[in-house]
């Protein structure tokens, strides 16, 4: 088998297995997929991709991906801005947007505390959190984390860090299963996850 691909496509699909959720195989076929394009298609995804890794940043204010110095989100007076929703990552602020239900505003945390990987509450963006709620507008804080051990013992340590502070701190009720994640739910559980909020004591 040694030889069996061109080098350079073996490297490029080598880069594409890096990916998350992409086999060995999916990787040879997005490989064989981009070397069958015109140099201007290729010029155009090689672009894409550097923009995207240039120009996307954290939101000044919610930590969300943005290209702005505050994302579209925070920036919309609209928004209903003493509500929070504090969520792991980005693509769990697209889910709940799909959901049409919710009209606050968020904040990303970028992971979850997991002392058996390593993560503590000093590598999330709690401090920032802790920032906006101190300004004093902030009513409620809705903790969206996943429903797993990690996500649980992130919602209840700014839970217990919040509660000093005077605002109403809820957790969606689950409506989505236990070990789920934000990102995979459909709309209809997302309404009812966040029209069913409780109270974290």
């Amino acid at each position: 088998m040694a030889g069996y691909y061109a080098l350079p496509l073996e490297l490029l699909a080598e880069e594409f297995a890096r990916l998350p959720g992409i086999g060995i195989k999916t990787a040879h076929r997005l490989a064989y997929s981009v070397i069958s394009r015109s140099d201007a298609e290729v010029q155009s995804f090689v672009d894409a991709l550097l923009s995207a890794k240039r120009d996307i940043h954290f939101c000044s204010c919610c930590q969300n991906l943005t290209e702005l110095e505050v994302c579209p989100i925070c920036s919309d007076e609209e928004r209903d801005q003493t509500t929070i929703c504090v969520v792991e990552s980005p693509k769990d602020v697209s889910a709940l947007e799909r959901s049409g239900e919710y009209h606050g505003v968020y904040h990303v945390l970028h992971g979850l505390i997991s002392p058996i990987d390593g993560v503590t509450p000093e590598n999330l963006h709690i401090r920032e959190l802790l920032s906006r709620i101190s300004k004093g507008s902030i009513q409620e804080v809705i903790m969206a984390t996943n429903p797993t051990v990690e996500g649980d013992a992130t919602a209840m340590y700014l839970a217990q860090l919040l509660e000093p502070l005077g605002v109403k701190v809820t957790r969606l009720a689950f409506g989505l299963p236990v070990g789920g994640t934000l990102e995979y739910a459909d709309e209809v559980t997302l309404y009812k996850a966040l029209e069913n909020r409780t109270i974290l004591h």
